[in-house]
């Protein structure tokens, strides 16, 4: 039987997968990936080969009312396809490092201690994260597991983009911007010099648009600023959150309306955005359908938002020579993108409407001054790649 790696993405609803067999020279080779979506509610699992071919559809039983039962039923179907396989590791995505843990980390005790203290700086995601790496020790206790870090591609950035502007004993405690999506950013950086390669050594914006949405100024390949900062509540407007929001709202929450922490927490993370700004729905297919005034606002919102740090993230790298689209809306809606490069058409950029509907992935004309570009992201095979180096499992160059 082969040997493989798993790849575990968990989230508050969801569990997504994939399968790697043990890497040659040609690299990672993806033999499964699926989801359980729907956890809690109507759970329905998910599988597609390496070639995109289904492997399975289906509804699971009200059993699966969690992330460890919906770990449980991920783990039979796999011993149903792979029985007898030697799993060699398990990468995780892990949303928040915090100012530690700078890189993918192999998971021990320790590690796990620290990571548990960073859940209130992520409550919606780390939670989740950690009880898929607490489900993997108790059902695999011998196989070595990898933390991935969505803030480890934005370490080293600038000190003057991590500051955050509060009393110095304050900071001390480890309140900075950290940004996240950095597993998604540092796939799209390292597949530019063969997909895009007149801007991989220069200044590019990345709009990692989805439910939840980031912007990041690379130079040369590495992050230089990004719009996510102490948590994953900052700069662009999301599915369920704000992005940037006045201090002074928070305070009016607390000190006239008498919320209680719990419930700001729950406004800000489930209840605002696109969700909120419509009153409809935090789903971007949606409000594109809809001609409710509610669906349009929001939409034109999250336009207007992206536009606006694009254009403040091209001051910070003092120019840009190309965008890239990427995450679910970014690749899916040529709507959005359209709009995007429209407010967006002052910094050079014109847009090829076929190419943008075809998918690119360049998507801007051949006399565009900044160039634009659709590119799927690939948070799972950095996470695999991550984990095979950790374990020994590949050289570096692979």
């Amino acid at each position: 039987m082969s040997d493989y790696a798993v790849v575990l993405n968990a989230g508050s609803s969801s569990l997504k997968f994939c399968v790697y067999e043990r890497p040659t020279a040609a690299g990672w080779r993806l033999e499964s990936r699926g989801q359980i979506e729907g956890i809690g509610t109507s759970p329905r699992f998910s599988a597609k080969d390496g070639a995109g071919q289904s492997l399975a559809d289906h509804t699971l039983s009200g059993t699966v009312h969690d992330g460890r039962t919906a770990l449980d039923a991920l783990a039979e179907w796999l011993r149903s396809r792979h029985g007898g396989a030697h799993v060699l590791g398990v990468g995780h995505r892990v949303v928040h490092g915090g100012a530690t843990f700078a890189g993918p980390t192999i998971v021990t005790p320790e590690v796990l201690e620290g990571l548990r203290a960073l859940v209130p700086l992520a409550p919606l995601h780390q939670p989740h994260n950690l009880a898929a790496i607490d489900a993997v020790a108790e059902r695999l206790p011998g196989v070595p597991q990898v933390a991935c870090f969505d803030t480890s591609f934005h370490r080293g950035q600038p000190a003057v983009a991590s500051v955050v502007p509060l009393p110095r004993e304050i900071c001390g405690s480890g309140v900075q911007r950290y940004g996240f999506h950095g597993l998604s950013y540092e796939y799209i950086a390292s597949v530019l010099p063969q997909v895009a390669p007149e801007i991989a050594g220069g200044r590019v914006i990345v709009a990692h648009l989805g439910s939840g949405a980031s912007l990041c100024a690379l130079k040369n390949g590495r992050s230089i600023d990004s719009t996510l900062g102490f948590t994953a509540l900052d700069g662009l407007c999301m599915g369920t959150r704000p992005g940037a929001v006045d201090p002074g709202v928070i305070l009016y929450l607390f000190q006239n309306l008498g919320l209680s922490a719990k419930e700001v927490e729950t406004i800000l993370y489930k209840k605002s955005g696109l969700l909120g700004i419509s009153g409809i729905s935090n789903d971007m297919r949606d409000l594109l359908a809809s001609a409710e005034p509610g669906a349009r606002l929001a939409v034109d919102y999250f336009v207007y938002r992206a536009a606006k740090e694009i254009g403040a993230l091209a001051a910070v790298l003092n120019g840009v020579d190309g965008l890239v689209f990427t995450a679910g809306i970014g690749e899916n809606s040529a709507e959005v993108r359209r709009r995007i490069c429209e407010a967006s058409a002052w910094l050079g950029i014109e847009l090829d409407d076929e190419a943008n509907v075809a998918k690119g992935p360049r998507i801007s004309t051949a006399g565009s001054r900044v160039s634009a570009w659709m590119i799927p992201t690939n948070e799972e095979l950095m996470i695999a790649r991550h984990t095979g180096l950790l374990l020994g499992l590949i050289e570096a160059r692979t």
